[in-house]
């Protein structure tokens, strides 16, 4: 049976008397409201008691501040609150109107109303309260679809499964009718339904949606994607920069990132992560390499970094972005993987609080939305919202999924109703588990200072404590082995590795008895250990090379295919020297050794080469096997001569 939910609203007083009253009546008007389940008031005779309780309380949803509290006093209380729990909902009991003028200056952002506190008009306030928190768990777009599939219309549009109906009475695909669900299928609609508004041009439920995630998330302005954080990056490529415009970019940033460099025609400063070697793992940019990189090309318009990296390293991103902006750049943040940050003090502060100008979020990886379903936040105060809605639409499909984006409107009401007590539920199993998978003697959870590249021990990079990266040298598995067993005896899916890693993520949707499964599976195979194995480890991706041309002007030209051996099995001379007209990815780790545009060398050969004779898990993205034998697609003489501007300096 699924719970009630609980809303506890603090009064936060050092008048004893009046607090003891206040709380007294405001519960007994709360028990009489049917309209308000679950809604209680707790005493806090001090500051402390009010951050004490915020803080150890996950069903906190606000606190109402005494403006005469003494000692921190009702401002810094308030900012204390915000800082702790941006969410909550504040409200301050002021004596007098010049009370309010002071409060509204000092804390205008973070207060969301007034209170007269020797009116003791409870009921006002308990409407008032109820109606916040009535606004703020409100999912406008995921009520009216539910509205709209309980209208039960006939369907003479688009989808041609007419809500399921096509499947419903099928010997043959009943069975697909039977796992999606008649309310997933009936919601499953088409453009052609007006009171569900528009995701290319919201103005109705959509916007309401998304202006509630903009305050959730504290950004300006907030857009749904429903093709995943891919689609986010290269629409805010392209809204920034023209053909020719200079990004920075971290290398090691997501293979969307290099696929909106051909797209918007942007010339890209490539700037190698750091590497730990011993496990594989890739790091940030040094601190250093990008400051110099931002002297070096004063011209540069944008700045893209990944944090949290897919390992869980975050950057110091503070001074970075303000470095940037000293010079002009644009920064935008790559979040897929730490869109939970926001709702809780351990994992900020999140990129938009650090200054980042525009942020990207996978809503669906540590989140509740469905897979695809992410954000775009933005903070440009140069925002231009016309071209921007524009890029946008451009890869928006025109026939959206109304379930990724009611999953969108749900996974940002439950983040802010209960992320800070499930976050806080998830920080507990993932110290569990470290503790416990450390305790096997066999496999051990990796701390920040084992994972940490030396590039960047001074850089003030932290690790996101949800992503647990186990080091299983010890074990005598292979990596490969181990997930398999994993997945074959214990029912266990892992969510990557390296060739002596696994990666484990402790999400919201974590349980003790998950924790409990997953120690026993290593318990189990700690005491299985084989002797220890010689391990071929994943070569050495090269250093980047230079540009030759834009990589748009690579991709789009027709090239030659060249094989990638010649015909002793070795790495093809005839390709050192040439210019790449596709981007080469060996997935995993999905690191692109080549761009378009880049010229080869014989270290990235030698590469390939070598990664295709270790590493037979290894996918190589981008190399054509058209003719029967790998080859690489490369600019002819002819057409590297004729491409516009000549051979770049990167």
């Amino acid at each position: 049976m699924t719970a009630s939910p609980v809303c506890l609203m603090v009064v936060a007083s050092h008048d004893g008397r009046w607090l003891h009253e206040t709380v007294q009546g405001l519960n007994a008007l709360a028990a009489r409201q049917e309209a308000v389940p679950g809604l209680r008031f707790l005493p806090a005779a001090s500051a402390d008691e009010a951050l004490r309780l915020a803080g150890e309380e996950g069903d906190v949803q606000g606190v109402l501040v005494d403006e005469s509290m003494p000692a921190r006093g009702a401002i810094a209380l308030v900012d204390a609150l915000n800082q702790l729990r941006p969410e909550l909902t504040l409200y301050v009991l002021l004596d007098n109107d010049d009370e309010k003028a002071m409060v509204d200056t000092l804390s205008a952002d973070s207060v969301n109303g007034y209170f007269f506190r020797e009116e003791r008009d409870w009921a006002s306030w308990l409407r008032i309260i109820h109606a916040e928190l009535v606004d703020k768990s409100a999912t406008p777009f995921f009520d009216r679809l539910r509205r709209y599939v309980a209208m039960a219309k006939d369907s003479w549009h688009t989808p041609g499964h007419c809500g399921g109906d096509s499947l419903r009475a099928s010997p043959w695909v009943r069975d697909f009718f039977d796992f999606a669900g008649e309310d997933m299928l009936r919601a499953d609609l088409s453009v052609s339904v007006p009171m569900l508004d528009s995701l290319l041009h919201p103005t109705g439920v959509i916007h309401q949606a998304q202006k509630l995630a903009a305050q959730a998330f504290g950004a300006r302005r907030t857009f749904f994607a429903t093709n995943g954080t891919s689609t986010a990056n290269k629409v805010i490529v392209q809204t920034l920069l023209a053909p020719g415009d200079m990004l920075l970019l971290d290398r090691n940033c997501h293979k969307s990132v290099h696929h909106a460099v051909i797209l918007s025609g942007a010339r890209p400063v490539y700037l190698d992560s750091s590497v730990n070697r011993q496990y594989g793992i890739f790091g940030p940019v040094p601190k250093a390499t990008l400051l110099a990189a931002m002297d070096a090309h004063p011209q540069a318009k944008a700045l893209i970094l990944t944090s949290c990296t897919y390992d869980g390293f975050r950057y110091d991103l503070a001074p970075i972005i303000e470095a940037a902006h000293a010079r002009g750049i644009k920064v935008i943040v790559d979040e897929a993987w730490y869109g939970c940050a926001r709702f809780h003090p351990a994992l900020r502060p999140t990129a938009l609080e650090c200054g980042a100008d525009y942020a990207t979020q996978s809503t669906h990886k540590v989140l509740s939305a469905f897979s695809q379903a992410s954000m775009i936040h933005v903070n440009d105060p140069d925002f231009n919202g016309h071209l921007f809605r524009e890029n946008l639409n451009m890869h928006t499909s025109t026939s959206p999924q109304y379930g990724l984006i009611a999953s969108l409107d749900v996974a940002r009401k439950q983040a802010v109703m209960e992320g800070y007590k499930l976050l806080s539920r998830a920080l507990r199993l993932a110290a569990e588990l470290r503790e416990q998978i450390n305790a096997t003697g066999v496999f051990r959870v990796l701390s920040l200072e084992e994972m940490l590249p030396e590039d960047v021990r001074d850089d003030g990079v932290r690790l996101d404590p949800t992503k647990l990266t186990v080091d299983i040298s010890a074990s005598g598995y292979s990596a490969d082995e181990l997930r398999e067993v994993l997945f074959e005896r214990f029912n266990i899916q892992v969510e990557k590795s390296t060739f002596n890693t696994l990666t484990l993520l402790v999400t919201l949707g974590a349980t003790r008895s998950k924790v409990s499964r997953l120690y026993d599976a290593m318990l189990r195979l700690a005491r299985e250990r084989r002797p220890p194995a010689v391990r071929q480890r994943m070569p050495e991706i090269p250093r980047f090379t230079q540009l030759a041309c834009l990589p748009r002007d690579a991709f789009y030209e027709s090239g030659e295919r060249l094989p990638l051996f010649d015909e002793h099995g070795q790495p093809n001379p005839a390709l050192v020297g040439r210019v790449s007209c596709d981007q080469v990815t060996p997935y995993p780790p999905g690191i692109p050794v080549l761009v378009p545009g880049q010229v080869i060398d014989l270290s990235i050969l030698n590469y390939l080469a070598r990664l295709g004779a270790s590493q037979k898990s290894i996918e190589l993205h981008g190399v054509d096997e058209s003719l029967g034998e790998p080859a690489l697609r490369v600019l002819s003489a002819d057409e590297l001569v004729q491409l516009p501007g000549g051979r770049l300096d990167n």
